[in-house]
């Protein structure tokens, strides 16, 4: 078994498949007690087509899931679904879960994190407490420059606009346009 898992894994290495290493809310906040990293809460839902691009074409890209993979607690989280969960000292459900077929009522974590549109990805630094959020269908080169500022800690000296067009033009993406069409 151990050989079959070594191979799966070389083979995904050697032919660039990446995939994020997505965890429950509850294992990234047990994670971070043990070792601090920001946490990646993408809030999305099952009938959301643009939340399936992005898992697709975004978090799939190999430089994406690298990033991510790398720099932080990545949390899907399903904006209107019926998981029970604790954050900041606070239980949160959804009473207005009817059924997994079709759209529920937005789930009270959901509110709580400000949650209007998704997909929307928040992104929490060591001690949860939030850095930002983008919304919408973002492809990877787009998402690409926030990842790494937010991962390295370059967001802390972006205080303005003008210091924030620098930093973009600046920035080097490390996608290739053909790529990032997807």
């Amino acid at each position: 078994m151990k050989k079959l898992i070594l191979i799966f894994l070389l083979t995904t290495g050697f032919f660039g498949i990446a995939q994020v290493r997505w965890i429950t809310l509850s294992q990234a906040l047990e994670a971070q007690k043990k070792e601090p990293r920001k946490i990646l809460i993408d809030f999305y839902a099952d009938w959301c087509a643009p939340c399936k691009e992005m898992e697709k074409y975004t978090f799939n890209h190999p430089e994406i899931a690298k990033i991510i993979n790398q720099y932080y607690y990545a949390v899907k989280f399903e904006s209107d679904g019926n998981e029970s969960v604790t954050f900041a000292g606070h239980k949160f459900t959804n009473p207005d879960y009817k059924s997994k077929k079709g759209k529920n009522g937005l789930h009270q974590f959901s509110k709580y994190m400000n949650i209007n549109i998704i997909p929307t990805m928040i992104f929490l630094d060591e001690n949860t407490d939030p850095i930002t959020s983008l919304s919408g269908a973002l492809k990877a080169k787009e998402v690409e420059p926030y990842f790494t500022m937010i991962a390295k800690n370059e967001y802390k000296n972006i205080k303005t606009r003008k210091e924030w067009e620098s930093y973009q033009k600046k920035f080097r993406s490390k996608i290739k346009e053909k790529e990032s069409s997807n």
